[in-house]
């Protein structure tokens, strides 16, 4: 066991007594709970549609099809993200186009990069908000429109981050959310997708069930008797349970980013003078999740980076690296592929621990740790 882990679940008594609620509600498949999560997550992103789905790869995925996205498409996507964001892409036959980050200060997509690699056949942008931060909203819009280009936003680093008052997931066709374990939202499984179009909203509601035109929350409550099947859909539905979990994270978040942010203030005074790395974002104002605490090594190897994590957790401070280039797994390798920025910061990440429990205690011993060892 480490001293200090990587995260820290944000669970209490509130997830446990909605849950029992709602198996005593003799209902635990899609029904009212998903709705309710639904209803609150639109309302504090400020969004019109809000669909609850399996999970941020079902969302991305089910993403590409309503933007028809499809066979010899060409899909432009960061390298630096988790391998979902990319694989969505190949599942609709389309080609994902890696494309570089802005900088070592700023691990998002870079704007001016995107505009080098649109082709003919370039369909839409999936842009990653790394960590929870902004990429560069206004100009990515500019060049989709310019280009007659959608935008997908992969924002389950950021549930409530904000691009110049708008909330991340918001700005593009659509937005993706996931609430994996370790997320800011934590159901175990499941994600969200976000969308002010209502035909989209339509559609994915299809989609996220076998393509019926009626649910059985629906024929329980006596709206419909029967259904019909219109589109090729997919099981992508979450579950109540799960769904009851995410209304209890929801009430909890806000409180939850505020103390995130103020953890991430003590790690941006206790590291200022470390010469020995980069704290990307370190300028952002915005209000943001703080999903994650990256940095990023000076003048370093891969090498140096696993010797560096090595005696971190030898000092009982678990890290983890976000992410390995996808870009240079074997299935995507076949790519011809020279992203230089990403490559470094790939093999020189180091993410830090962070979550809201975190003490001031705590962040000094990261901190001097990590200053001994560099």
């Amino acid at each position: 066991m480490y001293k200090i882990p990587l995260f820290d679940l944000n669970f209490g008594e509130k997830e446990v007594q909605i849950v029992v609620k709602t198996i005593k509600s003799n209902w635990i498949s899609t029904g009212p709970r998903c709705e309710e999560f639904e209803n609150i997550f639109a309302s504090m992103l400020q969004v019109k549609y809000a669909i609850t789905l399996a999970n941020c790869t079902s969302a991305l995925h089910l993403a590409c099809i309503v933007l028809n996205v499809g066979e010899g498409d060409e899909v432009i996507c960061p390298s630096l993200t988790f391998a979902a964001s990319v694989n969505c892409i190949r599942y609709v036959g389309a080609i994902p186009v890696f494309c570089d980050i802005t900088g070592l200060n700023d691990l998002n997509i870079n704007p001016e990069h995107i505009e080098q690699l649109i082709t003919p056949k370039t369909k839409a942008i999936m842009v990653v908000h790394m960590a929870g931060f902004p990429a560069e909203m206004d100009r990515i819009m500019d060049i989709a429109n310019k280009h007659n280009l959608s935008v997908i936003e992969d924002s389950c680093h950021g549930p409530l981050s904000e691009y110049k008052g708008k909330k991340l997931g918001t700005i593009g066709d659509v937005g993706c959310f996931s609430f994996f374990s370790n997320k800011n939202i934590s159901t175990g499984e499941g994600g969200m997708i976000i969308t002010n179009n209502e035909d989209y909203a339509k559609r994915i509601r299809l989609l996220r069930s076998h393509g019926m035109t009626t649910m059985s929350y629906q024929r329980a409550k006596g709206h419909a008797t029967s259904y019909d099947i219109v589109d090729l859909g997919y099981n992508y539905r979450m579950d109540d349970l799960r769904a009851a979990l995410g209304v209890a994270q929801l009430h909890n978040l806000e409180e939850d980013l505020t103390k995130r942010a103020k953890v991430r203030t003590l790690y941006l005074d206790a590291l200022k003078d470390n010469n020995s790395l980069i704290i990307p974002f370190a300028d952002n104002q915005e209000f943001v999740s703080n999903y994650i605490m990256p940095i990023v090594l000076k003048d370093s190897s891969i090498i140096n980076r696993d010797r560096v994590r090595e005696m971190l957790h030898s000092k009982g401070i678990q890290t983890s690296n976000h992410y390995p280039a996808v870009h240079q797994f074997s299935i995507y390798k076949q790519h011809d592929t020279i992203l230089p920025v990403t490559d470094y910061v790939s093999s020189n990440e180091i993410t830090l621990p962070m979550y809201s429990k975190l003490t001031a205690h705590d962040v000094h011993y990261i901190a001097e740790s990590l200053k001994a060892i560099l």
